[in-house]
C-alpha cells in the first residue's frame, strides 16, 4: 500500500465524496433489531470523508472506519471528533469481520487490494439478515491519467527500472458484470452499474494535482529517496497530462472519471437449505478482463 497525504487527498474532497453519496442513495435501510444500534463498517475510510456521510445518515449507528494508513486514520479521528464514529487499523487483503454487520461500505478503496473480488464472499457472509454490502471503485485504469503514467514508468529515464511493478494495470477492477458472480445468490438483491463523471477541476495542472493524492502515490514512494528522478518523472508526466486534459478558456479542466458501483442486500430470512447471510456461492470463475 502507498503512503498517503490526507491534506493532498482532501484537496478534491467534494469530487471524491460525490460517488459515495450516489452509492448510499441506493442502499436500503438496514433491518437492525430494536435492542441494539446499527453496526456499520467503512472499509478504507481514508481521512473520514466517507465516514462523515455514514454518520449523517445513521447518527445513532455504531460506525467503525477501517484503514491501512495511520496518517489517514489520524486525520479521520480529528475531523470526526464531533461524532461517535471510531477508527481502527486494518489490512483489507486479510480483514475478516469478527462480528455481524448491518452495512459494510467502501469508497474508492478496493482497487488497491489485489484480488479483492475474492474477499467479497467473506464480507457478505458477515452481514446480518437484510444487511448490505456496498462499494464503488474507480473504473478508469485505461484512461490517459493511468495509461500515460504506466507508459512513462516503463520508458527510459532517470528512474531506471525502479518503477517496475509499482503501478496497477487496467485489470485492477472488474466491470459491473464481472462482479456479479462474486455477489449474486439466492434471495439476494444485487444492483451493479457504472457512471462516468465529468469533474471540472480548478487550478493549474489540476489533473496532476488530483493524481498526486491517489494514483501517483506508488511512484512518489518508489522515488522518495531520489528527488532528481522524482522531479523528472513528475515534470514529464505533467506535460503529458496537459496535452491529454487541456484546460478550457475559463481555466477549468474537464476530467472524465468512470466509476463502478455495487450494492448487494442479503435476504432477511434464509432461502431453503441455506444460511441467510450466505457463504461463497458456486459460479463459474469470471474473466478478470471482462
Amino acid at each position: 500500500m502507498p503512503t498517503w497525504d490526507p491534506a493532498q487527498y482532501l484537496r478534491h474532497a467534494d469530487h471524491r465524496t460525490r460517488a459515495f453519496a450516489d452509492l448510499l442513495a441506493r442502499v436500503p435501510e438496514p433491518q437492525a433489531p430494536a435492542d441494539r444500534p446499527l453496526r456499520i463498517a467503512d472499509l478504507g475510510c481514508g481521512p473520514g470523508n466517507s465516514t462523515r456521510l455514514l454518520t449523517e445518515r445513521w447518527p445513532e449507528a455504531r460506525i467503525t472506519g477501517y484503514d491501512h494508513s495511520e496518517a489517514m486514520l489520524a486525520r479521520a479521528r480529528t475531523d470526526l471528533a464531533d461524532t461517535d464514529a471510531d477508527f481502527a487499523h486494518a489490512d483489507l487483503t486479510t480483514w475478516t469481520p469478527d462480528e455481524p454487520y448491518d452495512l459494510i461500505a467502501s469508497n474508492a478503496t478496493l482497487q488497491w487490494v489485489p484480488g479483492h473480488q475474492h474477499r467479497l464472499a467473506d464480507w457478505t457472509a458477515a452481514l446480518t439478515p437484510g444487511g448490505t454490502l456496498a462499494f464503488q471503485v474507480p473504473g478508469n485504469f485505461d484512461a490517459p491519467s493511468h495509461a500515460l503514467m504506466r507508459s512513462l514508468a516503463a520508458s527510459e529515464g532517470p528512474w531506471g527500472e525502479r518503477l517496475a511493478g509499482a503501478l496497477r494495470g487496467a485489470d485492477a477492477v472488474l466491470d459491473p458484470a464481472g462482479y456479479l458472480p462474486y455477489l449474486a445468490g439466492p434471495g439476494r438483491t444485487t444492483d451493479l452499474w457504472e457512471t462516468t463523471y465529468l469533474h471540472l477541476l480548478n487550478g493549474p495542472d489540476a489533473v496532476l494535482d488530483w493524481v498526486t493524492g491517489t494514483g501517483l502515490r506508488p511512484v512518489l514512494d518508489a522515488l522518495a529517496d531520489d528527488p532528481a528522478a522524482r522531479t523528472a518523472f513528475t515534470d514529464a508526466y505533467r506535460d503529458l497530462l496537459r496535452k491529454a486534459y487541456p484546460a478550457t478558456g475559463d481555466g477549468t479542466t474537464p476530467f472524465p472519471f468512470r466509476r463502478v458501483f455495487a450494492v448487494v442486500t442479503v435476504p432477511t430470512t434464509a432461502p431453503a437449505g441455506q444460511e441467510a447471510a450466505g457463504g461463497p456461492q458456486e459460479f463459474p470463475e469470471p474473466d478478470p478482463q471482462a
